[in-house]
């Protein structure tokens, strides 16, 4: 029997022994494959295209022995992001005795962070590998080739440890949420040791043994805990739903690319992670070198990467009280004007203050992206989906660092904040491109008449049928 509850309801599918087609998707309930399958409330369009999730969706309960599981591999996916956290709060710090050390300009220094981005368990080790290089002072070209193999590993463990989470069934804003503020309490330690050691004239490259001994603990806890399995395997053992459909792997990276959503979501990223490298990057010089502050302004990078990790857990409330598309405007318009703060009050103190709160307003942002695919893009296209948003945005990090680092070679570090307030002002601009309400609901039912249905057997069934969607 299907019956259809009012618009903002949900869809209760519930299996019979005649099939029937289910509404406002493109597949159909094969009796053979989802007989034994319990009830499932299903979210319905308008359900799907609210701001929140539905948080009453009836799923069959998880087994104690999944739920551990789950927790298992969520910590997991948190340990590969915190070390994510630590290597972006290692930069401000150090990027000054990187300077002195190598006797090199902003230009030239600032490729590291082209070298870190270009390129789960595969990426540990690149990560492994490239700071043990780092740990050696090799000569400049060299310790970019480490930053290479670095980013190259942190990427991939970003994307698919974002894929994971924001499919989940239950929570998963909230567990996203949890997971981005762990990347930020890795970033707010990582300056503790990096001022240390940068403070070291010939011990800098120190902090990066202490890197390698926490990927070597990563990279152990992540072939531990998921021994080679796929995605879709480590969703079965948690008792997590799994979507599947019957085309090829090249019409579905087709489906993907003609997501018009996704696009802008991946170049919102890219500017949004280009800002959060950006200030965490130059702003200790910045306050070095134009408002004379000392070494122990590499703190500041501590303060900033805090306030990230405080406003993605204390935030949560007020994401779900206003909503997480309408909240973002009010976090984008705070964090432009706290960043007028610090480039026009000479005070190293208030800068210091103000960056820190730049850092508490901009931490729901990049979960909430995240998020957002999650509502706005198919199941079955979301992993790729995300993990092409999250590879995109990364190369944010490369971009707007090395352009900053090329403009204040030129006009002096003072450049940096007129190229932070253009590009926050950018991520207002494109944040007004993301459809909402109405509009989403529209987008999604042309973008599902345009999708690619499944191909069916003789007697019209679609195969591949996922039980219980």
């Amino acid at each position: 029997m299907l019956e259809e509850a009012k618009p903002d309801s949900l869809l209760v599918v519930t299996v019979e022994r005649e099939r029937r087609p289910f509404v406002g998707e493109d597949t159909e309930l094969d009796q053979s494959r989802v007989s034994e399958v319990p009830t499932v409330a299903v979210p319905s369009l308008a359900a799907r295209t609210s701001n929140e999730m539905p948080e009453d969706v009836n799923v069959p309960p998880k087994s104690p022995a999944m739920k551990r599981t789950e927790r298992v591999q969520l910590f997991a996916l948190f340990l590969s992001i915190f070390v994510a956290g630590w290597d972006g709060g290692t930069y401000g710090p150090l990027l000054p005795r990187f300077q002195t050390y190598y006797d090199v300009n902003y230009t030239v220094v600032s490729m590291i962070f082209v070298s870190n981005c270009v390129t789960i368990v595969l990426g540990a080790i690149g990560q492994v590998i490239g700071y043990s290089l780092l740990s050696a002072r090799l000569p400049f070209p060299a310790f970019c080739v480490a930053f290479f193999i670095n980013g190259w590993g942190m990427s991939l463990q970003d994307a698919q440890a974002n894929g994971y989470v924001v499919a989940l069934s239950r929570d998963s804003a909230t567990k996203m949420g949890i997971m981005h503020a762990i990347y930020g309490l890795g970033a707010m330690i990582a300056p503790f040791s990096a001022t240390q050691f940068a403070e070291m004239t010939h011990r800098w490259s120190l902090h990066f043994v202490v890197s390698v001994v926490i990927a070597v603990v990563n990279t152990m806890t992540l072939v531990l805990v998921f021994r080679g399995k796929t995605q879709d395997e480590c969703y079965l053992e948690i008792g997590e739903p799994t979507m599947k459909r019957g085309t090829s792997q090249h019409n579905k990276y087709r489906q993907i690319f003609t997501h018009k959503v996704m696009h802008v979501l991946a170049f919102y990223s890219f500017v949004y992670v280009g800002v959060e490298i950006t200030i965490s990057g130059w702003t200790v010089s910045y306050l070095q070198e134009y408002r004379d502050a000392g070494a122990s302004s590499g703190y500041v990078s501590t303060g900033f990467f805090g306030g990230i990790t405080l406003g993605r857990v204390a935030l949560l409330w007020v994401n779900k009280k206003i909503g997480e598309y309408r909240v973002m405007y009010i976090y984008m318009l705070l964090s432009l004007g706290l960043e007028l703060v610090v480039w026009l009050v000479p005070s190293v103190v208030i800068a210091g203050v103000a960056v820190s709160f730049v850092g508490f307003f901009l931490g729901p942002i990049y979960p909430i992206i995240i998020n957002e695919a999650g509502r706005q893009i198919p199941q079955w296209l979301l992993t790729g989906s995300v993990g092409w948003i999250a590879s995109f945005g990364f190369s944010g990090s490369a971009l707007f660092p090395f352009i900053t680092g090329a403009l204040s070679e030129e006009f002096g570090i003072v450049a940096l904040q007129p190229v932070l307030i253009v590009l926050m002002a950018v991520m207002i601009g494109l944040w007004l491109l993301v459809p909402s309400g109405r509009r989403r609901a529209r987008q999604m039912i042309k973008e599902s008449d345009m999708t690619e249905k499944p191909p069916r057997d003789a007697s019209g069934v679609a195969q591949n049928a996922t039980p219980g969607v």
